[in-house]
């Protein structure tokens, strides 16, 4: 797996909107995805594609990772939204998201059409990588094919709202708990994504919250799936996007205490350090299963910038 890219926040940006796009470059998103999609009334696609390439061109995105969604295959936008996009502005672009996957030919026919726009561009091939984003019982089924589908995979992303309507769920309040539910009804959906995600050594993000003014309500339901391991969260509002880098990120203290654990288990591990394979660190005994835990934690923490705040001192002999 490539070094882990920080994607807590995700944002989504309307392509239709130029002053959207400007506004987005100045936010502290981790990821912006800018949106052929639903965002966009058909009428507004093919105008928004240009301004698209021209934000893009234009820079001043920072670190941020550049996406772009376009419309799913069943559409007759599709072809037209990567190949505007990737010939005007594939120097400037990480990746293409795709909506509404149902299963591994979706996945592997974007993968040879940006193969060919590349090579008649004269761009690395294969650099530009692809998000598939799960939105049907259909997609679900299939998310561990699909997880597979192309080495371009970044990202498997869990689409509530397309989703509800695919199982006919009772309730129009996207993301968030149902009060005659006991329990979490998305918390299967996110498992199956989150464990194709690790399988196949990508990430794994959680959709939006559409009740964009409640940024506590945001935090309760980004925690979720924060907990189980997903890696960050779309964000359609400027609000959300501080929880979600907070969330997201591990704690000072986990960090911290990560970055220790990983000291101390290579020091103890060495000849100096008796070549033990388990050792204590303060009351915790540490082991080769610790490491690796502790390497999901300070891998988080390395990328989203955090410093550690404290040092390992092996003990006196």
């Amino acid at each position: 797996m490539a070094e882990l890219r920080s994607r807590r926040s995700n944002l989504a940006v309307p392509g239709s909107n130029p002053r959207f796009l400007e506004k987005a470059k100045g936010l502290p998103a981790d990821q912006v995805f800018l949106d052929l999609e639903d965002a966009c009334a058909p009428l507004a696609k093919p105008g928004a594609r240009k301004n698209i390439v021209a934000a893009l061109n234009e820079g001043g995105w920072g670190e941020k990772i550049r996406t772009v969604r376009v419309n799913d295959w069943t559409t007759e936008w599709t072809y037209r939204d990567v190949i505007e996009v990737v010939e005007g502005a594939g120097a400037n672009l990480d990746c293409i998201m795709l909506p509404k996957v149902v299963d591994a030919h979706q996945v592997a026919a974007l993968d040879f059409l940006l193969s060919q726009i590349e090579k008649a561009n004269g761009l690395e091939v294969g650099r530009i990588g692809i998000e598939a984003q799960i939105e049907t019982a259909q997609g679900l089924i299939n998310v561990n094919d699909i997880a597979f589908a192309s080495p371009r995979i970044e990202t498997i992303i869990f689409g509530p709202a397309d989703f509800m309507a695919s199982i006919n769920m009772k309730s129009l309040v996207v993301g968030a708990l149902h009060p005659d539910y006991p329990g979490d009804p998305f918390h299967y959906i996110l498992m199956q994504i989150l464990m194709a995600a690790r399988a196949r050594g990508v990430q794994a993000i959680d959709g939006p919250f559409l009740q964009v003014r409640d940024v506590d309500a945001f935090r309760e339901v980004a925690k979720r799936s924060a907990v189980l391991g997903f890696d960050g969260k779309w964000v359609l509002h400027p609000g959300q996007i501080d929880a979600a880098n907070e969330i997201y990120a591990p704690s000072q203290e986990d960090y911290d205490h990560a970055e220790l654990i990983l000291d101390a288990y290579d020091w103890y591990t060495s000849e100096a350090g008796g070549k033990k394979g388990s050792a204590m660190l303060g009351d915790e005994m540490i082991d080769e299963a610790s490491r690796k835990m502790a390497l999901v934690i300070a891998g988080k923490g390395r990328a989203a910038g955090m410093s550690r705040t404290s040092t390992f001192t092996p003990p006196e002999s």
